[in-house]
């Protein structure tokens, strides 16, 4: 559940489900979302794990840039998306986002099990349980943010672009805040600087 309310998640999917009419479907984007991103952890994660790979700082770096990118593109794509006909959820982007976003930390939760999990398969077996918590706790938390924004929605049909708007612009300002620490800790410099977090 704590890994779910990180800022960069609640962002990502604020503005994924700024559109949708139903809280079934707003809780189903979480869903998604924690899909794509057990999917990454198991991989990524579990190839650290297993292997005991380490990720080089600018490997970290440009993963956690892709986030910010990624953050960046949803914002727009809302703001561009502006008053033109509501199209049919696609299932696919929460995936995809939640994939994006499991990139990023999937080196630090693998560390954590690296350090305190001793033997791979119990790892892998913990990396799996973290997974479906992600799910759970993602679907949760994006059901919480949707029954304002569904409720108000219904009541004032204008609230929807409102809504919209305000997410793209939040997920463009936190792709930006993102992908100038990125900047700052050196990814396109000689000596990249990068704490898994």
């Amino acid at each position: 559940m704590r890994h779910a309310t990180d800022a960069d998640h609640v962002v990502a999917v604020t503005t994924i489900v700024s559109d949708r009419a139903s809280l079934w479907s707003a809780s189903a984007v979480g869903a998604l979302w924690g899909i794509g991103h057990t999917v990454t952890i198991l991989l990524v994660g579990g190839a650290i794990v297993v292997f005991r790979l380490t990720i080089p700082p600018r490997l970290g770096l440009a993963m956690e840039f892709a986030v910010a990118l990624m953050l960046i593109a949803l914002g727009v794509m809302n703001l561009l998306r502006g008053q033109r006909r509501r199209t049919a959820p696609s299932t696919a982007r929460p995936v995809i986002v939640g994939f994006v976003h499991g990139l990023a930390g999937s080196a630090f939760i693998a560390l954590l099990v690296v350090a305190a999990v001793p033997g791979a398969w119990l790892g892998l077996g913990y990396l799996a349980l973290f997974g479906l918590g992600t799910i759970a706790g993602m679907a949760l938390i994006t059901l919480t943010i949707a029954v304002p924004s569904t409720l108000a929605t219904r009541r004032f049909g204008v609230m929807q672009g409102a809504l919209r708007l305000a997410s793209g612009v939040a997920s463009v300002a936190f792709g930006l805040f993102l992908a100038g620490q990125g900047i700052a800790a050196g990814l396109f410099s000689a000596l990249p600087q990068w704490t898994p977090r």
